[in-house]
């Protein structure tokens, strides 16, 4: 398998909007992919959004994705980036996929002078928790069903 990633463009949302409803599903929302189509071109086409996605450039087959939404700061005058979403096929998974997105996530927060680069998971996603500390994410506070992380960019 050659594994590509790259950010798709407001036209291509469709290309996501089949995992994105899986992802939903994950997290016990009904499926509705038209829902999941409609917030997804909505959220591209209002620049609130970028979507990197992971493909088998082979086959075409979609792998992952991750979401980063925009977070603007008044104080400092600076739009930081959140990852709302980050999900890679379960037969996907173990192969540094999630890695993969995650480290292009921190690219384009730094490439586009962001102080800083931050996500939630689930408290029981151990996994997902592992991955984020090796990459230098810290845990800032809890929420009753999430960890908050962030990875400052400017300190790094």
């Amino acid at each position: 398998m050659s594994i590509e990633l790259r950010k798709i463009s407001k036209e291509e949302y469709s290309l996501v909007a089949d995992m994105f409803n899986k992802y939903r599903i994950f997290y016990k929302q009904p499926s509705n992919l038209e829902l999941a189509k409609q917030y997804l071109k909505e959220r591209l086409e209002n620049n609130e959004a970028v979507i990197f996605m992971a493909f088998d450039n082979r086959t075409n087959n979609l792998l992952g994705f991750t979401l980063l939404y925009a977070r603007f700061s008044s104080v400092s005058a600076i739009k930081n980036w959140h990852i709302g979403d980050l999900f890679v096929e379960n037969n996907q998974r173990k192969q540094g996929i999630g890695r993969r997105l995650l480290s292009e996530a921190l690219k384009f927060a730094t490439e586009h002078k962001s102080k800083f680069l931050s996500l939630n998971t689930a408290l029981d996603n151990y996994n997902a928790q592992k991955i984020y500390e090796d990459f230098g994410f810290q845990k800032r506070e809890f929420l009753p069903d999430y960890l908050y992380y962030q990875f400052d960019i400017e300190q790094k």
